[in-house]
């Protein structure tokens, strides 16, 4: 069975068409949305859809260990709320992990943006796939023995899904699913600027490999991040 974890922080109105998508899926499979205190009804609505909530500390990476720690699969997948399923998702990652040399890998990534920079983005997301670097909006999933193995989910305030990319690429038998491929909004790139984008990115990087901590990491970005908003 696949378990498919979903981090949410205030989705009620975005976090619809996963269900639905995941609703349409014959793959056995269950929900479990790990929840960081929204206070738009987003818990009432995924229990209202068959999802199992679990209720965690707010940050990214500590609600993916939460849901992963109450997910009862032996493949784990996480999604972000605003990821779009084409139809075959699960079947295609089921029968990716029928081959037991596999122990995870993500999904071809596609931004919904039809501005220039969501295609760019697209492109360069394919770019850095291919040389082992990928994050959590591409749909991580990983294999539960491999995922134990590894640690599990590292609860970080950010980056933790590049920390557990870099462990599993570590342990090797990964793949990236091109058929279907899954796409993510843009909707965090609006009305920004894509060079002060992708400067973030860079120095977010950087200061991660220098060993600056994680919650200060996070600080910083939400700060740089308001400062590009208009």
């Amino acid at each position: 069975m696949i378990s498919v974890v979903i981090p949410t922080l205030n989705e009620a109105g975005t976090i619809g068409p996963v269900f639905d998508a995941l609703a349409g899926e014959a793959t056995a499979h269950e929900v479990i949305v790990a929840d960081g205190g929204s206070t738009d009804g987003t818990p009432a609505l995924a229990a209202a859809r068959g999802a199992r909530v679990v209720a965690a500390p707010r940050g990214r990476g500590h609600q993916l260990r939460a849901g992963a720690e109450a997910a009862q699969g032996d493949v784990l997948l996480f999604l972000h709320a605003d990821s779009r399923l084409a139809p075959g998702t699960l079947a295609a990652l089921a029968a990716a992990m029928a081959d037991p040399a596999v122990t995870g890998g993500n999904f071809r990534l596609l931004f919904d943006g039809e501005d220039g920079f969501s295609r760019w983005l697209t492109g360069f997301y394919a770019w850095f796939r291919r040389r082992g670097l990928y994050y959590g909006d591409s749909g991580m999933f990983v294999r539960r023995t491999a995922y134990d193995r590894l640690g599990g989910m590292p609860a970080l305030a950010i980056m933790e899904d590049y920390a557990l990319a870099r462990r599993m690429e570590r342990l090797g038998g990964t793949l990236c699913i091109a058929e279907p491929p899954l796409t993510t909004s843009s909707r965090r790139f609006r009305g920004r600027h894509p060079v002060r984008i992708v400067a973030k990115w860079l120095v977010m990087h950087t200061l991660y490999h220098l060993g600056v901590p994680p919650a200060r990491l996070a600080r910083l970005y939400d700060r740089k991040t308001k400062a590009e908003e208009p």
